[in-house]
């Protein structure tokens, strides 16, 4: 009997360690400012826009997309993802990037891009 206490004790232990390990892994921080983004190494959703002066890169033997993003504040970050470029990148307005900056670059392991809105067009003309 004794040995069933201690059995359901070790499994409710190991199920509260894992949920909390899984919760500190999914608790991912937006960040606005690169400067914060390069002195942390903890994984961070960077958010900026696509330098379009300096272009974008397409390796397709290494199968890695990169470009440069900047802040707000016009700070500037090579961002490298390992994957294809995505839908709309070009004409986007804004790019949330999912990684960690190491090695003097962001290692990205997702893009998000906003695009203009079909509908802001529209509500600008509306208002005239």
């Amino acid at each position: 009997m004794k040995n069933k206490y201690i059995f359901g004790g070790i499994i409710i232990a190991v199920f509260l360690v894992l949920m909390g390990y899984l919760f500190t892994q999914s608790n991912i921080e937006y960040v606005d400012d690169f400067n914060k983004v390069m002195s942390t190494e903890k994984t961070v959703k960077a958010t900026g826009s696509w330098v379009k002066e300096k272009s974008f890169q397409i390796d397709n033997q290494n199968k890695t997309f990169s470009f440069f993003m900047a802040d707000d504040h016009g700070k500037q970050m090579k961002v490298i993802y390992e994957g294809a470029i995505p839908n709309n990148f070009e004409s986007a307005t804004s790019v949330v990037v999912t990684g960690k900056y190491q090695n003097g670059y962001f290692h990205a392991k997702d893009i998000l891009t906003k695009c203009p809105s079909k509908y802001e067009e529209q509500t600008a003309n509306s208002s005239l």
